[in-house]
């Protein structure tokens, strides 16, 4: 092995301590480092924490809350035995593959952070570099990650996907067809992990505190933001306060003594996959915009630095991810790998006609539209609703572009940011 592959391998030493204490006032909190006894490339046994951090030659460390009760005011955090990530065992490792890495469990963390709005129904959501690259809820698990993992079969190859039900063999067999670092299930039905093994290095994790995820919709962690100079930014994780239809408010502004009201309020479908979309924004990098239909992400756009630029490459995404799976369907194979020309077209041409599938979806903007040209591109593409916060000084342009519309675009605010930084 040469050494650009030896250091994707390699376990760090990392230098952090055992214990570690955080003092809040005069308040604990108290945490273990966590290690595991796992057998590396060589069968030989290696008692490790996390292999390195983001990248190799990054030490890092992962540690479980184990004492200590926070309270702030009238928020209090969670508190030790909550644990699921953090307090992962060697015999929750159902294969290891080798030891993980900061990125394997913060992907799943972030997983957790989606699906714990979505415990009504199965569902999945494939992550890549911390953000979802497909997220489904639908009435069966093998259908959820059918249509997660088709949303965007491209950035799927090498994801973790996650599921909030127990694995079963059918969900299992698609999923060992596909390249993923990271499976991880409350459990796993008798015969799945021999059928997920065939792939020796995937990482295959029970998470038994999946069964208990709804606990955590309302609870609170102390995030940590440290900065260049090594000071430190604390802020409280944030609370979705969306998941009802009755929590969403029509949208209306009013500009120069003028009132604005929206046309049309949203159907049923709409208001579904509204709160599934604003479910899955709680796990999106922002600046972001999203596009589902029918309980799944078509497109989604991440970290831009303006929003109709970010909802402009979730469209763009949508077409490219849509014309792959139609030609995976169709022909078995990539689009990128298909050679014959007049297939290419054909393929191209079906895209273009239902618009990969944003007709009739449901746009999801993390923030205001601060001008209506992002409303304007999804209105172009064919949303049938969108739903923001609201509270831009030209929210009474967006409400006027979706009631001149036709057909008319239904808009509702959240009154509530989704910013992840």
């Amino acid at each position: 092995m040469d050494d650009t592959k030896r250091k994707y391998v390699t376990i760090m030493d990392d230098h952090f301590p055992p214990e570690m204490q955080i003092i809040f006032g005069d308040q604990v909190l108290k945490y273990r480092k966590r290690s595991w006894n796992i057998a590396d490339a060589s069968g030989t046994f290696v008692k490790k924490g996390l292999r390195y951090g983001e990248n190799p030659g990054q030490e890092a460390a992962l540690y479980e809350l184990v004492s200590g009760n926070l309270v702030l005011g009238d928020c209090k955090f969670i508190s030790p035995g909550k644990g699921l990530v953090s307090s992962m065992t060697e015999s929750e490792m159902l294969q290891a593959g080798k030891h993980p890495g900061k990125i394997n469990l913060t992907d799943v963390d972030n997983a957790l952070n989606i699906l714990k709005f979505l415990m009504d129904s199965p569902a999945c959501a494939i992550m890549k570099h911390n953000n979802p690259s497909g997220v489904a809820a639908t009435d069966t698990l093998a259908d959820a990650y059918r249509r997660a993992n088709l949303a965007d079969r491209i950035a799927a190859f090498g994801g973790a996907a996650v599921v909030n039900r127990s694995l079963d063999k059918t969900t299992a067999e698609q999923m060992a067809q596909n390249y993923l670092e990271v499976v991880a299930a409350p459990d796993f039905e008798e015969g799945v992990v021999d059928i997920l093994k065939k792939r020796k290095n995937l990482r295959i994790i029970a998470v038994p505190g999946i069964e208990r995820l709804r606990d955590y919709e309302n609870l609170r962690f102390v995030d940590f933001k440290c900065l260049i100079d090594g000071g430190i930014i604390v802020q409280q994780s944030p609370i979705n306060s969306i998941r009802r239809p009755e929590d969403l408010i029509p949208a209306s502004a009013t500009y120069k003594g003028n009132q604005y009201v929206i046309e049309r309020l949203p159907s049923d479908r709409e208001f579904k996959d509204m709160i599934f979309g604003w479910a899955v924004e709680q796990g999106v990098t922002s600046n972001s915009v999203l596009y589902v239909k029918h309980g799944c992400t078509i497109g989604i756009g991440t970290g831009e630095q303006d929003r109709v630029g970010v909802a402009e490459i979730a469209v763009a995404k949508a077409y490219v991810k849509y014309r792959d799976r139609l030609c995976f369907e169709k022909y078995g194979k990539p689009y990128n790998e298909m050679r014959d020309e007049s297939v290419r077209m054909e393929l191209d041409a079906e895209v273009k006609a239902c618009k990969a599938g944003l007709i009739g979806s449901v746009m999801i903007s993390d923030a205001f539209f601060p001008f209506r040209d992002g409303v304007d591109v999804g209105i172009k593409e064919g949303v049938s609703a969108i739903v923001h916060p609201g509270g831009s000084d030209r929210d009474h342009e967006s409400i006027i572009a979706c009631n001149e519309a036709e057909p008319k675009v239904a808009m509702m605010f959240t009154n509530q940011r989704a910013f992840k930084h």
